[in-house]
């Protein structure tokens, strides 16, 4: 596989972070680097990936081939929760073999692959395997979707320790302006604090801002 697979994940559930990995295949396709989208595992759906449609969505693109093959949808479970529980609750466990082999196919084909986990890094792939550890053994550099609500800070800087006690390399830090906060005074000065961090702990690391209206 080539190293051009990242993986995108949140500091919590409805942090935007299927809006946020839309944008960055989009930004990065118009600068000329073929980048697609895939779904790590998608739960509360039959069939076809929601997150994936988001990210089409957002692309401008419509559906992929490989959306149609299941390459960038390759497991999805009925029951809206973590991974671990949907795969129980449909009887099917993940086969992280298929997975691995779709990011593959992927890889091959783009510039680029933004493989989107489902939740934050400690989210439970099964009852013995958490996703980040499912990122760090495949060496997936992480770009990490936080925002301006209240506590994201506290979320952003939890996250960043564990990816680095799990030896992930930060690649980018997403800070997402979708939805918009009530608070700006709040959400500006997590920037500031973010940015400040990333300068001080993480130099080679990317900030980028989702903005509110992308589409």
């Amino acid at each position: 596989m080539k190293n051009n697979v990242f993986f995108v994940s949140g500091i919590d559930t409805g942090v935007g972070k299927s809006f946020a990995t839309g944008y960055i295949a989009k930004i990065w396709n118009e600068r000329g680097c073929r980048t697609i989208t895939q779904k790590l595992v998608q739960t509360g759906n039959e069939d076809i990936s929601e997150d994936i449609e988001v990210h089409r969505r957002i692309m401008g693109c419509g559906m992929l081939p490989e959306d149609e093959q299941k390459l960038t949808m390759p497991e999805i479970y009925t029951y809206p929760c973590s991974p671990h529980l949907a795969a129980e609750i449909d009887g099917r466990p993940i086969d992280l073999e298929k997975i691995g082999r779709a990011t593959e196919i992927l890889s091959e084909s783009y510039d680029a692959v933004l493989l989107e986990g489902a939740g934050g890094l400690m989210v439970p792939l099964t009852r013995t395997l958490l996703t980040l550890d499912y990122a760090a053994e495949k060496g997936y550099p992480l770009i990490l979707v936080t925002s301006g609500k209240l506590g994201s800070i506290s979320h952003t800087l939890l996250s960043l320790e564990a990816a680095k006690k799990h030896g992930l390399k930060l690649k980018m830090l997403l800070f997402n302006m979708y939805p918009q906060e009530d608070d700006h005074l709040i959400a500006d000065d997590a920037q500031r604090y973010l940015k400040s961090v990333l300068a001080a702990e993480y130099p080679e690391a990317e900030y980028m801002t989702v903005p509110v209206q992308v589409v």
